[in-house]
């Protein structure tokens, strides 16, 4: 009695857990699996057969493909998010820093780029979407930024063929001289994606591009490659659900939007 006791706790478990899991998407962002047994009850000395499937996370680079220095092109069809992290781009003036304004665009198979964010890091919320699109397989992104000081508009710098932008990944090591992680002139916005050991920490269906818009030599201080922080996701698709209205308990329902 007591494996049954075991089995049946354990299957209570998962049977309790799992569908929240699996409610998430046709490949999720965490492992997740199922269990059953057959025969649920047995006697005292024999062994009921287990069944377990697991579904393992993909990586970003399984469903997209990144060409240096960073045009991204979908393995298939998938929802693309794009949202600001920071504009770090700085002059200093009577003893203080002032942030200049910063303009961000996003090209889409080779058009012609779009305004998808102009203003100064005062003006950055990372939890806006800035741009949304339905992307299709083999469809490319590509991104450049540059700033404006002084009534002129400084260099302009692409993922298409700067060596001022770049496109990293999880575990990806910035290309900055000093470790970024411990840059003395870190931005705030850069620290949470960054590991003790100095590397990108991202989803796995994160891709964040970084610009450096004012210095071209690695070995200049201002190197720092924070002047403008790009955050890009991948979902599977947008679906519609109802959720049910706060605080009232009748049948009006509003209808919410989730990736997954």
């Amino acid at each position: 009695m007591k494996l049954f006791q075991q089995l049946s706790t354990l299957l209570i478990a998962l049977g309790t857990a799992l569908p929240s899991l699996q409610a998430q998407e046709e490949s999720p962002v965490i492992p997740v699996g199922t269990l059953s047994a057959f025969p649920t009850i047995v006697q005292t000395g024999t062994h009921p057969q287990l069944t377990w499937d697991i579904t393992i996370p993909e990586t970003v680079e399984e469903i997209i493909e990144i060409t240096p220095p960073g045009t991204i092109t979908p393995r298939r069809d998938l929802v693309m998010d794009v949202r600001i992290l920071g504009a770090g781009v700085t002059y200093f003036s009577g003893g203080r820093l002032y942030f200049v304004p910063t303009e961000t665009r996003i090209s889409i198979n080779g058009s012609s780029y779009d305004d998808i964010f102009y203003g100064t890091n005062y003006d950055v919320d990372p939890n806006e979407i800035v741009f949304t699109r339905n992307m299709q397989e083999g469809e490319t992104v590509n991104f450049g930024a540059r700033y404006y000081h002084n009534n002129n508009w400084g260099p302009w710098y692409s993922s298409t063929s700067s060596s001022n932008v770049w496109a990293l990944i999880n575990g990806d090591t910035p290309p900055t001289t000093t470790p970024m992680n411990q840059a003395p002139t870190i931005e705030s916005f850069i620290r949470p994606y960054l590991g003790n050991d100095g590397k990108i920490v991202l989803g796995p269906r994160d891709v964040i591009y970084l610009f450096e818009l004012t210095h071209t030599n690695p070995n200049d201080d201002g190197f720092d490659i924070q002047d403008m922080a790009v955050l890009v996701s991948f979902y599977e698709e947008v679906v519609e659900e109802e959720e049910a209205s706060n605080g009232n308990n009748n049948n009006n329902n509003n209808r919410g939007r989730r990736r997954r």
